[in-house]
């Protein structure tokens, strides 16, 4: 049994910030990535910005330099710092992680219930 609960997310002015946060528990091994995907209606999901247990970083081209990931092992959440925010990123934003579950042994992504990000002014 794993969970994954994001929060943060609302409606912001263009050029505004908001942070998201996500947490993980439930029963489960070491997390290996983690990171945040984005869908906005009628699109697919796409990956925003991933993070390995180490700290390495990937972003979309589309968010770099705006966005900053980040994740505390210690406590199993994800962070995204979303600066200088853009109509063009309102989307529902989901969380994932990289793990094994003590349950069921097999190794593969779990997923938040998403939050949405509206930017409008």
């Amino acid at each position: 049994q794993v969970q994954l609960v994001e929060s943060g997310g609302g409606l912001v002015q263009p050029g505004g910030s908001l942070r998201l946060s996500c947490a993980a528990s439930g029963t489960f091994f070491s997390i290996y990535d983690m990171g945040w995907y984005r869908q906005a209606p009628g699109k697919q999901r796409e990956s925003v910005a991933v993070i390995s247990t180490n700290g390495n970083t990937n972003y979309a081209d589309s968010v770099k330099g705006r966005f900053t990931i980040s994740r505390d092992n210690a406590k199993n959440t994800v962070d995204v710092q979303m600066n200088s925010l853009k109509a063009e990123d309102t989307a529902v934003y989901f969380c994932y992680a990289d793990l094994v579950s003590s349950l069921t042994y097999l190794r593969r992504n779990y997923w938040g219930q998403g939050t949405q990000v509206t930017v409008s002014s």
